[in-house]
């Protein structure tokens, strides 16, 4: 029976929105973007990050502006019992809030685009004003993986396209089992979706 995965996305729900964490001191990491890489990372330290837009606290969100998945500690749980092998999970504290909350760093990354069932692709072309991401992925409408190149990983991001956070079907349905969710979940795998 083929695996499923789903690509975690921003909800369209009513919801807080979350600023790119920083050090606690309040001082920008030097890659604000590296929560969104794919990459093992070094302990952080102590992060705080700010509420850029009040509104329904959420167990998982993105941050606005990198795409950090930040989560409750019941979502970091879902995580560190189905993926602890996927993810490091790095205390963050939200300002005005007393619950801990923590950033989701996927850790791997896998080559598993499958670009002849993604309804349409768009790649940065060499002449783009984003130097260094020639031949990766724009962005990509009606996303398709191959679940047999996933290695076996329950999160990670892909290849040329990190901005997507991909999760098993059993990680989707542990979520959704706590509910009060910030983020929608967009199926990758099997035929693709009518639109």
């Amino acid at each position: 029976m083929e695996r499923h995965f789903y690509w975690v996305r921003l909800g369209d729900v009513p919801q807080w929105l979350i600023e790119t964490p920083t050090r606690g001191t309040g001082e920008a990491f030097d890659e604000p973007w590296m929560f969104a890489d794919g990459r093992v990372l070094e302990e952080p330290g102590r992060m705080k990050a700010l509420i850029s837009t009040p509104g329904k606290r959420r167990a998982f969100v993105f941050s606005v502006i990198e795409q950090t998945p930040v989560v409750s500690h019941a979502i970091a749980n879902v995580f560190r019992a189905l993926a602890p092998d996927d993810v490091q999970l790095f205390p963050v504290s939200i300002a005005g809030e007393s619950e801990r909350s923590f950033v989701v760093n996927a850790t791997k990354v896998v080559d598993a685009i499958d670009e002849a069932r993604c309804r349409e692709v768009h790649h940065y072309e060499e002449d783009d004003p984003a130097p260094g991401y020639e031949g990766e992925y724009n962005w990509i409408y009606g996303l398709r993986i191959a679940p047999t190149k996933t290695e076996g990983a329950q999160v990670f991001r892909l290849k040329k396209f990190k901005t997507a956070f991909i999760v098993s079907e059993d990680i989707k349905n542990a979520l959704e089992g706590v509910g009060n969710l910030g983020v929608s979940f967009e199926r990758v795998t099997g035929a693709p979706e009518p639109h």
